[in-house]
């Protein structure tokens, strides 16, 4: 009978951690898709890009007007195209020697770049590209737009659909309190949603002259050509930091 007993609670033992083991293993199995579906945006490639009309502004800027089919739909968008700065940023850098806590990332919205800082001294500069209304901060879910203020890599992937991803801490505190003051003022719907999901990524396979021509496909993210997100990728880590203003 002692034997029986014995023999009892060793099963049970053995039953409690399998248990705690297949939960476990699920549960990292469940983080990890969830994990893959939040780091991903979810737009067809755009196709049939064509340059309708351009001509130069007097401060050289490039007023550009495009034609490129997305899905079912055919977009007509008017974009800017800012020069490039006149220094030299493309001295070659070792990602392995870079403290990526050093590194500050700066996205100007009104001059479609990427700056990269080092030591508080710039050493890349990436064009970009944002949703169709690239001058407005974000307010709720499905506006399209890229927030503004001050952000964190929050997670990185290097699989994503659009080559590789990093995931910003939107929505964060700032971010937050903004929602709720347009939610009080009624500057937003009941049922809106604050959204998230943002991030920096690059672009489908031969999708560069998206970003080349200054073209606001995104759903709010930070688009760059895929050679600049395979080396940008290199010098930021989890907790890198990132401002994001007009």
């Amino acid at each position: 009978m002692k034997y029986c007993y014995t023999s009892m609670k060793y099963n049970k033992f053995v039953l409690i951690v399998f248990l705690i083991t297949a939960l476990l293993y699920f549960s990292n199995g469940f983080a990890q898709v969830k994990a893959k579906t939040e780091t991903d945006v979810d737009l067809p490639p755009a196709r049939n890009l064509k340059i309708l009309e351009e001509h130069k502004e007097a401060n050289g800027n490039i007023v550009r007007t495009v034609q490129y089919d997305q899905g079912k739909n055919r977009i007509v968008e008017t974009v800017i195209v800012h020069p490039k700065p006149p220094i030299n940023l493309h001295i070659p850098i070792n990602p392995d020697t870079v403290n990526k806590d050093s590194v500050l990332l700066v996205v100007n919205k009104s001059l479609y770049n990427v700056e990269v800082y080092y030591r508080r001294k710039m050493i890349r500069f990436y064009k970009a590209v944002f949703g169709p209304k690239p001058l407005e901060n974000k307010k709720m879910e499905g506006d399209r737009c890229t927030p503004e203020g001050w952000f964190i890599i929050k997670n990185k992937n290097p699989n994503s659909r659009y080559n590789k991803f990093m995931q910003l801490n939107y929505p964060n505190d700032s971010s937050i309190a903004l929602f709720n003051r347009l939610k009080e003022k009624g500057d937003l719907p009941k049922s809106a949603r604050i959204g998230g999901d943002i991030g920096i990524h690059g672009i489908w396979k031969g999708g560069d002259d998206m970003i080349e021509n200054g073209v606001g496909w995104t759903d709010g993210c930070v688009a760059i050509k895929n050679k600049d997100i395979d080396e940008l990728y290199s010098f930021v880590g989890v907790g890198t930091r990132v401002y994001i203003r007009k």
